[in-house]
């Protein structure tokens, strides 16, 4: 079986506050299993292949000082927002300035038995990274991985004789790859209200903002200040989704009759057909008629609202690299020390 640290249906109801793609490395001696992996992954995976420790562990040389790099960057952006600075535009600028966070190690695969070394040994020389390690073991190695996931030293142990291996691996990285960062969700948790908290995890709310951010998205992050989540997708493109307490409707439509809306719209704002973007705006320093969406319901028990505003090349403060690019610029998946 693989093992896991808690329930993989209480991870599917927990939305991480800040999500985005990363790379995926594989270590294993066998050259054609390394093939095979890097034909059935999915091309829209940032994928890297070793069959040798040395060269793996060489890759991995940096990772636990570039986390640390990206975390404090991070953790400045939030330190600045307590000092009065929006959030939409510094996590815009984040977003075009450093492009080099799609190809921090997320995941990292190991095989157990290989040749001089195991996959544990190897697993240990990365204690300061903070990404998700997953062993492949051999029938005989099983209580081995047992032991290993229980002290915490692995989260996940798949056997490589298992007759549906690859799709077990599969789930198995997309479950790993969408699941909160401890510490980065712990970080943006503090933009938040304990009442939005709240609300972000009740399962049906939960749900509907994950299918949301999965459909569309590559990326994304949870704001408090306006509330809403700050999205792009694989081209580069940002949109907001603002979310709005059905309880709060009414503020919000004093708010955008103050910016200048009519009647009609803050009509509909109390009448929960319009939601109205007048902080985004702010924020970002749009000029303009207060831009208003469709006001559509998240999760099942009427407490929560939501609008889709997509933001143009013009309302950006400057262009955001595409992942698509970083996809495209990576290699054919070819084993990368033979």
């Amino acid at each position: 079986m693989t093992g896991y640290r808690k329930p993989l249906s209480a991870m599917a109801l927990t939305i991480p506050l800040i999500q985005r793609p990363g790379s995926i490395l594989f270590l294993d001696d066998d050259p054609d299993y390394l093939d095979m992996l890097g034909m059935v992954m999915p091309p829209q995976w940032q994928i890297g292949l070793y069959a040798r420790p040395t060269a793996f562990c060489e890759r991995m040389r940096d990772e636990p000082s570039l986390w640390e790099a990206d975390a404090a960057r991070q953790t400045q952006i939030i330190e600045r927002w307590r000092q009065g600075r929006p959030l939409l535009p510094q996590m815009l600028d984040y977003w075009a300035l450093n492009p080099g966070r799609y190809q921090l190690a997320q995941v990292c695969v190991v095989d157990y038995a290989m040749p001089g070394t195991n996959g544990l040994a190897v697993l240990n020389t990365l204690l300061d990274w903070p990404g998700a390690r997953v062993l492949l073991t051999g029938q005989a190695d099983e209580q081995v991985a047992i032991q290993a996931f229980n002290s915490g030293l692995i989260d996940r142990f798949i056997p490589k004789q298992s007759d549906d291996i690859t799709r077990r691996l599969l789930e198995t990285l997309e479950k790993l790859a969408h699941a909160p960062h401890p510490r980065l969700n712990t970080l943006w948790r503090g933009v938040l209200q304990p009442l939005q908290h709240s609300l972000l995890q009740i399962p049906s709310v939960a749900r509907q903002l994950q299918d949301h951010a999965r459909k569309r998205w590559v990326e994304y992050v949870v704001l408090g200040q306006p509330f809403g989540v700050l999205g792009v997708d694989a081209e580069g493109r940002c949109e907001w989704l603002q979310l709005e307490l059905a309880s709060q409707l009414g503020d919000l439509a004093e708010l955008a009759s103050s910016a200048g809306a009519g009647l009609d719209v803050v009509r509909a704002i109390r009448n929960a057909r319009l939601l109205a973007a007048v902080e985004m705006q702010q924020q970002l320093q749009l000029g303009g008629a207060i831009r208003t969406a469709e006001a559509i319901a998240v999760g099942d028990d009427g407490l929560l609202l939501a609008a889709v505003f997509p933001l143009s090349p013009a309302d950006m403060p400057q262009p955001i690299p595409a992942y698509r690019q970083v996809l495209e610029a990576q290699s054919d998946r070819q084993i990368l020390d033979v």
